[in-house]
């Protein structure tokens, strides 16, 4: 439900002008009985001027007559013709000062984690930029010793469903990708295997390559050094 402009200082004007119940008054006004009752009391909201719902065209005449004369009835705003405003869902997301220097943590934790985000996903995830990935995953940020990867869901710098929709984004774009190079995807734990061992610097020989290894004659080498 849809508060007044000032609820405090409408539910003044209502305590002082009408015979409207603690429970009316506090639904419409989006507080609580007790908290109502002491504006009745004078204990709260003292020096708060009261506010008119009735001359900003917010509440009619009518409409507190009724609920004045039904302790049950529930007071309904009048519905505004003017634009509503609308939430905003796209843009850089704002970073509390306090949380900005767990970035580079997140970062860590999301290239090693997850090597199949692209940089433009994670920037768009932690609100950061390219560069500052960048330095973070060859490893020449300023702070580089003291970065260790955490979980940017626990650190509060993304939500856990947003991650979820990226990573999904990320699984269908490498599938193409492996599809239009006549590759098989990978799939299960040994996708996240393989990508585990590259992000941490280690390079998993083929196991076609494996099987071309050269058998090693223990003997003739004991010979050689003896």
């Amino acid at each position: 439900m849809a508060l007044p402009l000032m609820p405090k200082a409408t539910a003044v004007w209502m305590v002082e002008h009408t015979t409207l119940t603690f429970e009316q008054v506090a639904e419409f006004c989006g507080l609580h009985k007790l908290e109502v009752q002491a504006i009745a009391d004078g204990e709260v909201a003292q020096g708060i001027n009261g506010l008119d719902p009735t001359l900003n065209g917010q509440l009619t005449s009518e409409e507190i007559k009724r609920c004045e004369a039904d302790p049950r009835g529930r007071l309904k705003m009048v519905k505004s013709d003017l634009p509503q405003p609308v939430a905003r869902t796209k843009g850089a997301r704002y970073t509390p000062v306090s949380k900005r220097g767990e970035k580079p943590d997140a970062i860590a934790y999301l290239v090693k984690n997850f090597p199949d985000l692209l940089d433009a996903q994670i920037a768009r995830l932690l609100g950061t930029t390219k560069d500052t990935i960048a330095k973070v995953r060859d490893r020449s940020h300023w702070n580089a010793s003291n970065i260790k990867p955490q979980n940017p869901v626990l650190l509060g710098l993304c939500k856990s469903a947003d991650l979820e929709a990226a990573l999904k984004r990320a699984t269908r774009r490498v599938a193409r990708e492996e599809a239009a190079g006549g590759k098989p995807a990978k799939k299960g734990f040994a996708a996240k295997a393989s990508s585990n061992d590259s992000a941490e610097g280690f390079v998993s020989t083929p196991s076609n390559q494996q099987d071309d290894q050269p058998d090693i004659d223990h003997d003739a080498m004991e010979r050689s050094l003896g």
